[in-house]
């Protein structure tokens, strides 16, 4: 008897231990002295005056996680890292389906990851703004339906959204405080597909605010709501590229499968080369932009962003389809039979030929590259362009903001938002700058003072297309496959010319620093982009994880 109440006595003991262990908090800390050693950063853009957001409480965000959370331990996360930790696609479904991983503990392992490392002073990338408080639920009912699943699929796999991409269950701020109460949208279009194809939407990135076209000068990464985002590969040192910061960040750091960016000019290809992860820019109209808090319905659009070419591959068919509300949509879905035995099986260089800009070979690692390349059997064509000139491409921007958020704030925000115009942001933020706007608004400002007619707009548009379309068409008249480029050093002309581009990790700096290869391709090219993409990728196999993020 007195063996049977001691063993009882010591399994309440046991539980009552696990039930008052401490929960991991998010704490705010004194950064005072971080902030004066960061203003002695070379790079003026990062002489911070703020990382933490002053205005996101993290420990309310992981809120609905406490009793899951309470019950996935450290153990479990160490046992499912070399299972989930840089995999592939294909790879983590084919382990869902040997039962070594279910949706659930998928997710689980992110959420805890994510906590694990931003609840870190010495580690947080502010990384995150949003998570979405019913994922878990969605993915034990993709444990239940996961006979729809397929190695090729998005079905299951949790993926992040820059917080400019509406969705129904989190708020869509794009990193300002003017859209705190952005609660209650509709999902995006591509956020539909993504649904559709059984996609878990774990929660929104963290962006430069605005999608950075809002302050001048300013440091990349930043935001109002989410605070600084830092670059994993170099906390603090390196730039995280702009302005899907989050989104790259996220993906380098293992926090999701991949992540959804958006771009004008350069704000998926920097981010991505950044922070060493492959991003496509895709073709104007090849994914819709309906319920995307917009730039420039001129140049906008969403992209994937991966840790390897067969995710991008695979993310960008489930977020395909035709909108009737977007009038540059078109529906170029690639079908089952094209990743398989178009890209997956072919990875091979041979025969293909490559523009190869003489100004760029006085870099070491894209003239070695280009070497390796030759050597793999590709035809390197050299081009020396003389450099365009795109008048107007600012006032571009500026006009098309002007119209299109005031169009986004009727037809796509929550009621409850107060803003209706880009004066209205800035007077918003005038009433608590240092708050809202602590590195000012002089974009927003210069928008507000634009006074071009849309007439003359389309002017502008005519002759940015005509020139970016002649500029890349007489190089492209190499019969080329794609020019190569560096990170995002010709994303202005692409965006003009409504070219996609894609970046793959092309290797490392000598001081850490991450630097990409940048394929341009022709209008509607994603197919061969992807293709010669991920033969490029077979052939360095550059990407590292970030050390300190193992």
């Amino acid at each position: 008897m007195k063996k049977v109440f001691f063993l009882f006595v010591t399994a309440l003991l046991i539980i009552s231990c696990k039930e008052e262990a401490p929960t991991v908090k998010f704490k705010k800390y004194d950064e005072t002295a971080e902030l004066l050693e960061q203003q002695k950063h070379s790079n003026k853009r990062m002489q911070l005056k703020l990382i933490q957001s002053k205005f996101l409480d993290m420990n309310a965000v992981f809120a609905p996680f406490k009793e899951d959370l309470a019950g996935f331990t450290d153990e479990d996360y160490n046992e499912l890292k070399p299972l989930v930790l840089e995999q592939d696609i294909p790879t983590l479904q084919a382990n869902v389906t040997k039962g070594k991983l279910s949706y659930e503990k998928l997710t689980l392992f992110y959420l805890y990851r994510i906590r694990k490392f931003e609840s870190d002073s010495t580690k947080s990338l502010n990384s995150i703004i949003a998570l979405n408080p019913n994922v878990l639920n969605e993915a034990r009912q993709k444990d239940k339906e996961r006979k729809k699943n397929s190695e090729y699929s998005i079905f299951g796999m949790p993926i992040l959204l820059k917080d400019n991409i509406n969705t129904n269950d989190m708020p869509t701020t794009a990193g300002a405080i003017a859209l705190a109460e952005n609660k209650n949208t509709n999902d995006a279009f591509i956020v539909e597909e993504l649904r559709k194809n059984g996609a878990l939407i774990l929660g929104k990135a963290n962006l430069s605010e605005w999608a950075y076209f809002f302050c001048s000068g300013c440091p990349v990464g930043y935001s109002a709501v989410g605070g600084q985002t830092l670059n994993p590969y170099g906390r603090k040192v390196f730039e995280t590229g702009g302005s899907s910061s989050g989104s790259g960040v996220t993906v380098a750091a293992n926090f999701a499968v991949a992540a959804v960016g958006t771009e004008t000019s350069g704000s998926i290809t920097s981010p991505s080369s950044q922070n060493s992860v492959v991003g496509l820019k895709p073709t104007i109209g090849a994914l819709s932009r309906s319920g995307i808090v917009p730039i420039s319905s001129t140049l906008d659009t969403p992209g994937p962003m991966t840790k390897n070419v067969i995710d991008n591959a695979i993310f960008l068919e489930a977020m395909f389809g035709f909108d009737v509300k977007d009038d540059a949509s078109v529906d170029m879905h690639f079908g089952k039979k094209d990743f398989q035995n178009q890209l997956f099986e072919d990875n091979s260089l041979k025969g293909k030929r490559f523009g190869v800009l003489k100004g760029l070979l006085s870099d070491s690692i894209y003239n070695a590259t280009i070497e390796k390349m030759k050597k793999a059997g590709a035809e390197m064509i050299e081009i020396n362009p003389e450099r365009a000139r795109f008048v107007g491409f600012t006032t571009l921007l500026n006009i098309d903001m002007k119209h299109d958020l005031p169009n986004y704030l009727a037809n796509n925000a929550d009621n409850n938002v107060t803003v209706k115009s880009v004066e209205d942001v800035t007077l918003f933020n005038l009433k608590d700058s240092i708050l809202r706007a602590p590195y000012g608004q002089q974009l927003f400002d210069g928008i507000v003072k634009d006074n071009t007619t849309l007439e003359e707009l389309e002017v502008v548009k005519d002759n940015l297309q005509t020139v970016g379309q002649t500029f890349l068409q007489d190089l492209f008249d190499k019969e080329l496959d794609a020019i190569l480029s560096i990170n995002n050093y010709h994303s202005g002309v692409s965006a003009v010319a409504e070219y996609p581009t894609f970046t793959v990790p092309m290797g490392y700096k000598n001081n850490g620093e991450p630097i990409s290869l940048t394929f341009i391709g022709k209008p509607f090219s994603e197919r061969t982009l992807l293709k010669v993409g991920y033969a490029f990728e077979q052939l360095t196999k550059a990407r590292k994880t970030p050390k300190n993020y193992k």
